[in-house]
């Protein structure tokens, strides 16, 4: 076994949810490939034996540190991040209409515009600690591949999806037919493969995705083309489902029936599927979302703006629906994962507050641990990745924090008035609610440290 990277100090993951470890004084070993080959307790006998081979610098954590998964997104108009933090009084219809698919047809005819809004887009993302993350593109080929690119040339994987919309309320931004959009699927798919087959299998970081719009942008031709296009490709699914009164309210009455069923009936509700929002789903919904094993990207901060309702996560998580946290730029404002992990807690809570006064029994919180394991290995599982936790086979994707200095003086927000001694779960607490990109030290995909500002040295 050849060692590339070595590390050693206290490490942090989620492997389920509900359970959250902290391993204190371990070891980690990554080979050439990214793939991490060993965790165990620094003093034991096969950390010892590894530690005396290996003959290159080992990366020490620091004691006030600790080193995370990185986070996932599930759910990024990547477009969208032109007009990031504006217009968000509106209703979603008329949001959409002013705003997101200005955004789009914006960056679809200035190609260098949509460089400069991409490469910036990566480097925000990589800078919160996102490795990981699921983005909608536009209905244009050449500015997603200028997209995919500029993920894969930052070291971010992404999930790239190409929207696909043959009915528009704005009638300079739709594609001509359903057949000419799924000729441009195809094509995108093949180009974003193309795109990437130069490099080894385990440096390739971007994948193209299927992406209906949701079912008002959508014909039954081009679902049911996407549909096949997907079994055809192997390719993952995403769109929007449920988000809102208006737009559950719009298919109802033009289809006849609930859009989780219009993407059931085209094949567009599988193991593969993330869908954004979910809000409306009842009961029996969600049960079928976990029947289906379809993923739910649960966007707290724009559901709060966009939705009359909020997502019933706790009961999603009951009934095994995997779930992960989307920050939906831009109608949400947010690119930090941090903040939709707060907001998912405090959503949380406010329904909780609200059944207990209504007499209802079920608890419907969460609490941070919860969504940690949201933000990490739950969005990684919806996503299809192996990527969230740190075991052997998994590749390195990870994060260093640093939550105070040897003299106990806290990094960046965080404030400490007595003596510190190692990671507890208060220190870990304090971060989660109040910690900022200031405690991030370095971070690594697929074992490639990526370049960040005050990145970790090694020892």
């Amino acid at each position: 076994m050849t060692i590339a990277t070595a590390f050693k100090g206290t490490l942090v993951h989620c492997p389920s949810l509900g359970q959250l470890e902290v391993l204190e004084d371990h070891v980690l070993l990554v080979d050439h490939q990214g793939f991490i080959t060993y965790v165990g307790p620094t003093d034991s006998k096969a950390s010892e034996e590894f530690l005396a081979k290996i003959d290159i610098p080992i990366t020490s954590i620091p004691s006030g540190g600790f080193l995370l998964p990185t986070f996932c997104d599930l759910h990024l108009h990547a477009p969208q991040f032109l007009f990031q933090g504006t217009g968000l009084h509106l209703p979603l219809m008329q949001w959409l209409d002013e705003y997101g698919f200005k955004s789009e047809e914006s960056l679809d005819s200035q190609p260098e515009l949509a460089k400069a809004v991409y490469t910036r887009l990566a480097e925000r993302l990589r800078d919160a600690g996102t490795g990981a993350v699921l983005l909608f593109g536009t209905i244009n080929n050449t500015a997603n591949l200028i997209l995919a690119e500029a993920m894969q040339t930052i070291g971010i994987r992404a999930l790239v999806g190409k929207l696909s919309m043959d009915i528009s309320s704005r009638p300079s931004y739709v594609e001509p037919s359903a057949q000419s959009s799924l000729h441009s699927a195809e094509q995108f798919i093949d180009g974003c493969r193309d795109l990437v087959s130069s490099y080894e299998p385990h440096r390739r970081l971007v994948e193209p995705v299927i992406t209906p719009r949701f079912v008002p942008t959508c014909s039954d031709e081009l679902l049911q083309g996407l549909g096949k296009l997907a079994r055809d490709k192997g390719v993952r699914i995403q769109s929007h489902l449920a988000e809102a009164h208006e737009e559950v309210q719009w298919v109802l009455g033009e289809r006849h029936k609930d859009d989780i069923d219009v993407f059931d009936n085209f094949k567009l509700l599988t193991d593969k599927t993330v869908q954004a929002h979910c809000t409306f789903l009842d009961t029996d919904m969600l049960s079928r979302m976990a029947g289906s094993c379809s993923a739910v990207a649960h966007c707290p901060l724009s559901n709060s703006y966009f939705s009359e309702k909020p997502f019933p996560l706790r009961e999603a998580l009951d009934l095994g629906v995997p779930v992960g946290l989307g920050t939906d730029i831009a109608g949400g404002y947010s690119i930090d994962i941090m903040n939709s992990m707060r907001q998912a807690v405090a959503v949380s809570r406010i329904r909780d507050g609200t059944r207990k006064l209504s007499g209802g029994e079920q608890c419907l919180a969460i609490d941070w641990k919860d969504a940690l394991y949201l933000a990490t290995r739950g969005g990684a599982t919806a996503l299809g990745l192996s990527c969230g936790v740190f075991q052997a086979g998994a590749p390195l994707d990870a994060q260093c924090i640093e939550l105070y200095k040897e003299n106990d003086k806290g990094v960046g927000a965080l404030d400490f008035f007595e003596p510190q001694s190692g990671i507890t779960l208060g220190v870990l607490e304090k971060w989660w609610c109040i910690g900022d990109e200031r405690n991030r030290r370095g971070i690594w995909i697929q074992g490639q440290k990526l370049s960040v500002k005050d990145a970790l040295e090694c020892a």
